[in-house]
């Protein structure tokens, strides 16, 4: 089989596998967990399209998310999008590596501001940005060492 064969079969693969759950999802009554689900990705490209055009943004950063974009826009990854998971999960680290970057730079407020979709989603965004920001997690002191 040719590559673009096994690339057509693992989207179908995974666009089978999405539709399944959401339809699961609304199945058992969980229609705002599966609207969430079905407009992270579109929500997500929202934030970091709003992220760019936002003068409040460093040129530095807006590079990084310049950067982003490309990467995902490539055809070639460090795990190839072919791949079952495996090939979006790099995608998704890189994505949750930038978004880190800017909550730790104090840019939280900011994705906050510029989030349009569910909190529930913004929430999970937050999450995977990890601790480091300082309102991530409000149970640390002031004087803490690992504050930058």
């Amino acid at each position: 089989m040719q590559w673009w064969t096994w690339l057509l079969i693992s989207l179908g693969g995974i666009l089978t596998i999405y539709t399944s759950f959401l339809a699961w999802l609304v199945i058992r009554g969980r229609h705002e967990d599966a609207r969430a689900l079905a407009t992270f990705i579109p929500d997500c490209i929202v934030l970091v399209t709003r992220l760019a055009r936002d003068p409040r943004v460093p040129r530095r950063r807006k590079l990084l998310l310049f950067a982003l974009v490309a990467y995902l826009s490539l055809p070639f990854d460090l795990v190839p999008d072919f791949i079952p998971v495996a090939g979006q999960l790099d995608d998704a680290i890189i994505v949750a590596l930038v978004l880190r970057h800017f909550v730790r730079a104090g840019g939280e407020p900011m994705i906050r501001e510029l989030w349009l979709g569910p909190e529930r989603s913004l929430a999970l965004i937050l999450r995977l940005a990890g601790p480091g920001s300082p309102d991530a997690n409000p149970t640390r002191s002031a004087d803490s060492p690992h504050e930058a």
